[in-house]
């Protein structure tokens, strides 16, 4: 089947959402952030767009994005580009890290912006996090540079201390706000896993220790690619991330 042609926004925002293949995390510690967040800022300044909000969960990335002359598809290609190349190095793996193409969707109003906006920053609330747990929340504070946070605050109001203010009620309010997002997030059960590894020929998951690497790793890229996270694969194995991140 082709690929749907992407949809082109005529302000040159673009909310978007990277996520890892086979639903695998794609940050594993805060150096991971880190760098992916050096990268986002690196190509900001060499491709001139500008960045509204972002959010990094485990396992995707969120990002409000207005883009110039460098289109949004090149923009993506160069961030998520460096920094597979940099993740591969750091755990010694090789292949795709992100799952298929990016997702993207036009903005082309205000009202949308701040939904979006809002959406993004309240990811982390979902999954019990705080709202500036990885986001460009305390960016609107002041407390951060990578987020062009002028053009939004002036949406709320023209006095910064106001228009700060403003954002932080906006952005905290309880809301039902539908945005793209993940949307095959299905989780496998430890007794769903128990049952696939049985029908791969595993007694237990630990026995997956005592396979020869060949072995071990195309059952632990069945089970991934059936849906089961790297954290409940380490957590039932007994194996190292590592080993299952390389697999």
């Amino acid at each position: 089947m082709p690929r749907q042609a992407r949809q082109q926004s005529e302000t040159g925002i673009y909310h978007t959402l990277q996520r890892g293949i086979n639903q695998q995390d794609i940050f594993q510690d805060d150096e991971d952030r880190c760098a992916y967040l050096k990268r986002l800022t690196n190509y900001k300044n060499e491709c001139a767009f500008e960045i509204y909000a972002y959010c990094l969960m485990d396992n995707h990335v969120h990002l409000l994005l207005k883009v110039g002359a460098v289109s949004i598809s090149d923009v993506m290609r160069k961030i998520s580009g460096s920094y597979v190349y940099w993740y591969n190095w750091k755990y010694n793996r090789t292949g795709h890290l992100f799952q298929d193409r990016y997702k993207s969707e036009p903005v082309e109003d205000e009202k949308y912006l701040l939904t979006v906006l809002r959406y993004i920053h309240q990811n982390p609330v979902k999954v019990g996090f705080g709202i500036d747990h990885w986001t460009s929340y305390n960016d609107y504070l002041g407390n951060g540079l990578i987020a062009d946070t002028k053009p939004i605050l002036e949406l709320f109001n023209n006095n910064s201390e106001t228009a700060r203010n403003q954002f932080i009620k906006y952005v905290n309010e309880p809301s039902n706000d539908t945005c793209l997002d993940v949307s095959d997030n299905k989780r496998v059960t430890d007794e769903e896993a128990k049952e696939m590894a049985k029908n791969l020929g595993l007694s237990t998951f630990p026995a997956l220790q005592q396979k020869d690497k060949e072995e071990r790793d195309a059952l632990l890229r069945c089970l991934k690619e059936a849906g089961m996270s790297v954290r409940q694969l380490e957590r039932m194995s007994g194996l190292g991330r590592g080993i299952i991140l390389r697999s």
